[in-house]
């Protein structure tokens, strides 16, 4: 149980930052990531516009404006969180990965401490910070050694 990919699509369906996040993550060339993006921003759209749920808190009139939060397939989890900005944050990891959630989260407030605050990051242009990729990677040891220690008590240490 961990988490295999983190990949950012920015609101225009451009992939902005792509990463394998553990040794089972498989091999996908820098094409297909940027396929992959643009494809599950054209699904996360369409999942919006087609739900018939109108969510509380809301602010489309027209349904809901969440999209696709998270998909559980035989081998394979997706989870997405949506800014209001419509920066998209997805991760995939095997089933069964606990605090994917939290873990998105926390990847945002690292995206908005390590990059957003960064004077040569532009919007909407891939992230190619290396203080971004080092927290990333300090906060994927952080909650595995939190699960795997079962302390559920320990806070997670922001950059």
């Amino acid at each position: 149980m961990a988490p295999l990919h983190l990949f950012i699509v920015n609101k225009s369906g451009g992939l902005i930052h792509h990463r394998p996040l553990g040794p089972k993550a498989p091999q996908i060339g820098t094409n297909e990531w940027l396929r992959i993006g643009s494809t599950f921003h054209s699904l996360h759209a369409i999942a919006a516009e087609a739900s018939p749920v109108r969510l509380p808190g809301n602010k489309n009139p027209y349904g809901a404006d969440d999209g696709i939060e998270f998909i559980e397939a035989g081998g394979l989890v997706l989870c997405c969180l949506q800014t209001r900005t419509g920066v998209k944050f997805v991760v995939t990891a095997e089933p069964g990965t606990p605090e994917l959630d939290l873990m998105l989260r926390e990847i945002y407030v690292l995206y908005s401490d390590c990059a957003l605050k960064d004077p040569f990051y532009e919007l909407e242009m891939p992230i190619r910070t290396d203080l971004f990729t080092s927290a990333v990677d300090a906060l994927l040891e952080q909650l595995e050694s939190r699960n795997t220690k079962s302390s559920a008590d320990r806070p997670i240490v922001r950059f």
